[in-house]
C-alpha cells in the first residue's frame, strides 16, 4: 500500500509540475494563432529600409514583406507591433508578440533566451563615419572620441567585449542615433553593415571606413522559447519559399534602390542557407 501511494504521490507532482510549466508559457502555438486569426510580429518602425512606416502609416521594408507572405500562408491577420532594438527579446519573454523579424542578428546568448528560426540574411558590424575624418581603423579613435551604438544591438555587445576603452553614446531608436551622427557629437557609428551602407549611400558626406567588422552572421526570426510548432512551421516555411527565390524577390523590391544588384546575392539567403 505504502508503495502504490508513494507512486501515486510521484504521478500528482509530475503532473502538478506540468500544469506549471504550461501556465508558466507566455507564448500562442501555431494552432492557437490560427484559431484566433491573425498573429502579432514585431518590426522595425523606424529602420528603412528593413522595417519602418510609410507616409501613409503603413508598415514597408525587407522584414515586412517576409511578414505580409507569413499572414497570407498562415491565414491569418498580420498585427504589426513596433519594438526597438533593445525590446524584442523582452517582447517574446512576455508574449507582446508572436514572431520577431526586425533584423534580429543570430547569437549564443539571444538563443538561450529565445528560439530562432532559419535564418534569411548575412550581416556583419560596420562602422560609418563623415568624410572630414573617416575612420578605417578602430585603432585611429582618439581617448575623447565616442561612437554611436544603438542598445541592445550586437554592435554595442561587441564594442563592449572587445574594445572597452572606446566611449560610447548610446541611443534607443535609429532615428536618434541619425541625428547624433549628423549633429558631430560622436566621430563614426558602429552598427550592422547594411544598415551603415544604407545610411552612407542615402547621406552625401558620409562614408564606411569598416565595412566589415568582427565575424559574419545572420539575421533569423525569433519565437519564444520552447513555441515548437510555430518554429517548426516557420522553418519550414524558408525552406519552402527557396523554391521561388522569395527572399531575392524581397531584395528586389525593398533593398536594391538602396544597395543596388551588387550586394544582392551575398546579403540574401534562401532556405535557411541549407542549398549554400
Amino acid at each position: 500500500m505504502k508503495k502504490i501511494i508513494a507512486v501515486v504521490t510521484a504521478l500528482v507532482l509530475v503532473l502538478s509540475l506540468a500544469a506549471v510549466a504550461s501556465a508558466d508559457a507566455v507564448y500562442r502555438t501555431l494552432d492557437e494563432i490560427r484559431a484566433s486569426g491573425y498573429i502579432n510580429i514585431g518590426v522595425f518602425s523606424d529602420k528603412n529600409p528593413f522595417g519602418y512606416v510609410d507616409e501613409n502609416g503603413d508598415y514597408q521594408g525587407y522584414d515586412v514583406y517576409f511578414a505580409v507572405r507569413i499572414g497570407e500562408d498562415l491565414g491569418v491577420k498580420v498585427n504589426y507591433i513596433s519594438t526597438e532594438a533593445a525590446n524584442r527579446v523582452e517582447y517574446l519573454e512576455t508574449g507582446k508578440v508572436d514572431i520577431v523579424l526586425a533584423n534580429f542578428t543570430v547569437t549564443p546568448e539571444r538563443a538561450e533566451k529565445v528560439d530562432f528560426a532559419l535564418p534569411y540574411m548575412n550581416v556583419a558590424l560596420g562602422v560609418v563615419s563623415p568624410d572630414s575624418r573617416v575612420i578605417t581603423d578602430l585603432n585611429e579613435l582618439t581617448a575623447d572620441d565616442q561612437v554611436i551604438v544603438i542598445s541592445g544591438t550586437t554592435a554595442e555587445d561587441y564594442l563592449v567585449k572587445n574594445n572597452p576603452e572606446i566611449r560610447l553614446q548610446k541611443f534607443d531608436t535609429y532615428a536618434n542615433a541619425k541625428t547624433a551622427l549628423e549633429n558631430g557629437s560622436a566621430a563614426a557609428w558602429a552598427n550592422d553593415n547594411t544598415e551603415v551602407i544604407a545610411y552612407a549611400l542615402q547621406n552625401e558626406g558620409y562614408t564606411v571606413g569598416i565595412p566589415s567588422l568582427g565575424s559574419q552572421d545572420t539575421i533569423a526570426p525569433a519565437v519564444s522559447k520552447g513555441n515548437e510548432t510555430l518554429l517548426n512551421w516557420i522553418n519550414d516555411e524558408i525552406k519552402a519559399l527557396a523554391g521561388e527565390n522569395f527572399f531575392h524577390k524581397d531584395y528586389e523590391a525593398t533593398l536594391v534602390d538602396t544597395y543596388g544588384l551588387d550586394y544582392e546575392d551575398s546579403l540574401v539567403l534562401e532556405g535557411g542557407g541549407l542549398a549554400e
